[in-house]
Order: C-alpha cells, then structure tokens, then sequence
C-alpha cells in the first residue's frame, strides 16, 4: 500500500477495520472521514454470492434513488426528428441521430447516459463496439432503449441508476455525495441495497449478501453489518 498522507492516516484512525457497522453508522462515518477538498461520491461495494459467469446468476437492475445520485448526468438521445423536441423539453444534453453516431464512430462518447428508441436500434446496434465498453449502450431492461424518450430522460436525471454484477461477483454503485445529509445516504443505500435483495437469482445458493462497503473517494472502506439486511 502507498504511503498514506497526513489526511488519510486521520481519516483511516477513524474506521476500525476489524469493525462491522449498521448502515445507518456507516452513512454518519464516511462524511466525517471524506477529507477531500472537492465533493467525493459516495459508493457503495456489494459482493454478492453468486457466480456471474452463468447467465442464471447474473444480477442487474436499476433503481431510483430516492435523493438522486448529487452527479450531473449528461444525456445523449438518439431518436427520430419527431422525438427530438421532446428529448429536449425533457432535459437532453444532445439530441439527433445520425450526425451523433458519426461523431461516435468518429470516437466522441462525452456522455453518461444514451438513450434511443426501437426504430433507430439497427443503426445504434453497429455503435456496440465503442459504446459496450464504455457501459454506455441502451439496452431495454435499464429502460434506455424506449419510445418514451422523455420519460427516460427524466428518470435518468431524477437518480435512476442502472448497475450490475462484475465478473469478480460485486456490484459498484454511487449513492450521493459527500455533501449529502446521512439520512439522505442511508435512504439512497436502502433503496439500492432493497433492489438487490428483491433481484436474488433463485440459482444463488448460500449466504447472498456476502459482504457490504461503503466509501468515498480516497476514504476507507466501511464495512457494513449485512444482517440488518434481508438476504
């Protein structure tokens, strides 16, 4: 491990590592540990008993969060001329469609979200090989690849999150930030930790909820005591 600095090594003395903490002392425990002068995210790290190599333990969802996620959240919308007003009365960063997939061919992906609908997937469907490695390309379970362009646009804005398991068997969520009340933290882990409780594969066997942390940027880890949990 690099040599901790002044901050950290404060930060550090402040969560016992041999320690589990409820979810509601966790949320209190990384604001007092963030030292960072900008404002970090706060991520949540769930490893979960399942093995995401088979297709029938492969968790992924979304859910809002009910305090959003704090980050601005720069949307791309892909659709016909018809739907380009009301991407963009729904708050789109960038609306339209072919001159956008040529900009992507062209390498641009300045973007956190894209959303298109099913009429335009045969010609978004060639942009899955630059837009698939970045977590970029819409797909219908996340609600991304919809006629109702406007809505999804705003869910995406109001602090719908889609995640998934990794291929090590944990899922990576942000919360919120640093900044945030830790009732409002709680809140946002509660739902997420909820919504990926209600997704447990019925080929999962053993314990699911393995193990929980929670951190922001440059923080500790927070071990989070999973019991309180269903799961």
């Amino acid at each position: 491990m690099a040599k901790l600095t002044k901050n950290q090594k404060v930060a550090y003395a402040k969560v016992d590592s041999d320690k589990v903490y409820t979810l509601q002392d966790a949320t209190k425990l990384v604001k007092d540990c963030s030292f960072t002068k900008f404002d970090s995210s706060v991520d949540l790290s769930v490893r979960l008993g399942v093995d995401p190599r088979k297709a029938n333990q492969m968790v992924r969802g979304v859910v809002t969060l009910p305090h959003g996620t704090g980050k601005t959240v720069r949307v791309l919308v892909l659709c016909t001329p018809d739907k380009e007003q009301e991407a963009r009365d729904a708050g789109a960063d960038h609306v339209g469609l072919d001159d956008f997939i040529q900009k992507i061919e062209g390498g641009w992906t300045d973007v956190d979200i894209v959303i298109t609908m099913p009429s335009v997937m045969a010609k978004v469907g060639k942009l899955g090989k630059i837009l698939g490695p970045r977590n970029l390309m819409p797909n219908p379970k996340t609600g991304t690849v919809t006629n109702d362009v406007g809505k999804a646009v705003t869910d995406v804005k109001g602090g719908k999150i889609d995640f998934k398991v990794d291929k090590t068997g944990i899922i990576h969520a942000s919360i919120g930030k640093v900044s945030f009340d830790a009732a409002k933290l709680y809140e946002n882990a509660q739902e997420l930790l909820q919504t990926i409780v209600k997704l447990k594969p019925s080929a999962a066997k053993g314990t699911y909820l393995k193990s929980i942390a929670l951190s922001s940027t440059m923080s500790p880890g927070i071990r989070i005591d999973s019991k309180g949990i269903a799961g």
